[in-house]
């Protein structure tokens, strides 16, 4: 069945966005108006994403009242922030934590911040000497601590200063003393070298302060330097290193004596070294035996004479032959005659002093004395302790299969003899070499390295693009499952009513072919029918025609 109907002569208009979404149906426009609200919601989040400023730290672990007044200075400056660790950081965005530090800092918060010599800046009228002094301590000590602090693993440090007070009229001036308390970052700690250097920059920034009384601790109450009277009862760990460092040495000779036979991982070396770190000093005074008189030095000479009646020595005593003859000249019992008492003897027997004349003479001779002083030197080896396990070697049978064969012993000897002269073996000191032939347990099972989405750049990296990737993800779903099926539809001809100009055109209703009678012998059928129509229309009118044709290349409504 075919009908005739009148269409607008002139072309009509093409249909609004409200009529082209009318035209959907209920299901496409609930479902084109969630996929632009998804989109809507989505570009909002990419917008809110990307606008989002990353923060840091500000300050962490302070008290209560400091984290008050930096809480309240943050929000007279407009400055965000946020808590974190249950309120022990403060966290600002990252682009505005140097400026807020510097400005903080200027207003002098935190109040529990180190402080040094702008104390004496605050200086208030009436201040007494004591308070001078004690700002001036305040500020070294503070100084002091800035500066320990600087050090890359030192986390915190607190400096105690005993600055005695000098008085001219003490006869013993007492000296000052410092300790220092340092707190070190997890897994850091310091070497002997940089301990050293902490002890040395106290002692030279205090006058009168000997490097000997300077106290470091750290946080667990350990005492890191040495005490006041040298003897350092802790373990010193540089002495620790030294032992490590020659038993690396002892180990290293073997390997590169043994490697070039056995192969670099056929063998396995390890050396213990007992060294004495202790230091002896032995003091020894040796005295020898007098010398001839005139090998020997005098000290000093004392004569001691009293006179008397002069003339000649006349015999005294009870008569007899002992007493009449003068007196003999006197000698020394050990360094043999004195001259000089020999002189006087010839001259009391030839009459030079009286009978009551007295002379004493006394000579002191130096003592030959030697006294030496030998120092025992520190980190001598005690005792060396060698332990060597030796792989198989490779060898093939008579059928041709390759396996390891132990070494014989003549081979063991040899190896056991170039270790012994590689460390330097002494029997008579205690050594010890061990050398073993073992074959090798391989492990099968490899270390296996971090799987890549485990790695810490992988798991940041994803963090990164999660939100980006994730929103595009999203908007593609919504663009390609909601919102271009809707446009799709809202493409499709709608059709207009017209106003203006009459046309024929044929439309065609729904046909029922089934039920259609056949063709009669020379009828032309329907189709034919609406070909010759259709052909007269386009030879009455072609710009209708040619618009029409348009319309539809163009997918709009005709």
């Amino acid at each position: 069945m075919s009908a005739v109907v009148e269409v607008p002569s002139s072309l009509p208009a093409s249909p609004s966005v409200l009529q082209r979404v009318a035209a959907l149906d209920r299901g496409q426009r609930m479902r084109l108006g969630a996929g632009i609200a998804l989109l809507v919601i989505a570009a909002l989040a990419a917008l809110f994403m990307g606008t989002k400023s990353d923060y840091k730290v500000l300050f962490t672990n302070l008290s209560d009242k400091d984290g008050g007044a930096v809480v309240a200075q943050l929000s007279q400056m407009n400055v965000p922030y946020k808590h974190a660790d249950n309120g022990g950081a403060i966290l600002i965005p990252a682009d505005r934590v140097h400026d807020v530090r510097l400005r903080l800092a200027s207003q002098g918060l935190p109040k529990g911040s180190v402080t040094g010599f702008e104390l004496m800046e605050s200086s208030k009228f009436g201040m007494t000497q004591f308070q001078e002094r004690l700002n001036f301590q305040r500020g070294l000590e503070g100084e002091l601590t800035r500066s320990i602090q600087a050090l890359s693993s030192v986390q915190s440090a607190r400096v105690h200063l005993a600055l005695p007070n000098q008085n001219g009229f003490f006869r013993e001036q007492q000296k000052p003393s410092a300790s220092i308390l340092l707190s070190f970052y997890p897994g850091q700690g310091l070497d002997r070298a940089q301990l050293a250097g902490i002890v040395h920059l106290v002692a030279s920034s205090v006058p009168d302060l000997a490097r000997s009384a300077v106290s470091v601790l750290d946080d667990t109450g350990k005492l890191l330097s040495s005490s006041p009277d040298g003897n350092n009862s802790a373990f010193d760990a540089q002495q620790l290193q030294y032992v490590q460092m020659l038993e690396q040495q002892y180990t290293r000779r073997i390997l590169d004596i043994l490697e070039p036979v056995m192969g670099r991982s056929n063998i396995k070396a390890q050396v213990t070294a007992e060294v004495d770190f202790t230091q002896s000093e032995s003091t020894s005074e040796q005295h020898r035996p007098n010398l001839a008189s005139d090998a020997s030095a005098i000290r000093s000479q004392q004569v001691i004479e009293n006179g008397g009646t002069t003339g000649t020595l006349q015999p005294s005593g009870v008569p007899g032959a002992v007493s009449n003859q003068p007196p003999a000249a006197s000698s020394a019992p050990v360094n043999g005659a004195s001259p000089q008492l020999a002189a006087v003897g010839q001259q009391a027997g030839s009459g030079g002093l009286g009978p009551n004349a007295k002379r004493e003479l006394v000579t002191n001779y130096e003592v030959d004395k030697t006294v030496r002083v030998t120092r025992g030197g520190s980190g001598n080896v005690k005792r060396l302790s060698a332990a060597v396990v030796l792989n198989y070697q490779p060898a093939t049978d008579d059928k041709g299969v390759v396996g390891n064969k132990a070494l014989s012993p003549e081979q063991l000897e040899q190896m056991t003899a170039l270790v012994r002269e590689t460390i330097g073996f002494n029997k008579d000191r205690g050594d010890s070499v061990n050398l073993m032939n073992a074959p090798f347990q391989i492990d099968a099972t490899a270390a296996s390295d971090l799987p890549l989405w485990k790695q810490p750049e992988t798991l940041e990296l994803a963090r990164n693009f999660a939100w980006p990737v994730g929103l595009s993800l999203f908007a593609a779903l919504v663009v390609l499952g909601l919102v271009r099926p809707g446009l799709k539809a809202m493409s499709n001809p709608v059709p207009v009513p017209g106003a203006n100009g009459q046309l024929d055109a044929l439309e065609s209703d729904q046909l029922d072919r089934p039920a259609l009678e056949g063709p009669k012998d020379g009828e032309p059928t329907v189709e034919q029918m609406r070909l010759e129509d259709a052909r007269a229309l386009a030879l009455a009118n072609p710009i209708a025609v040619a618009n029409i044709m348009k319309n539809w290349v163009n997918g709009d409504a005709a």
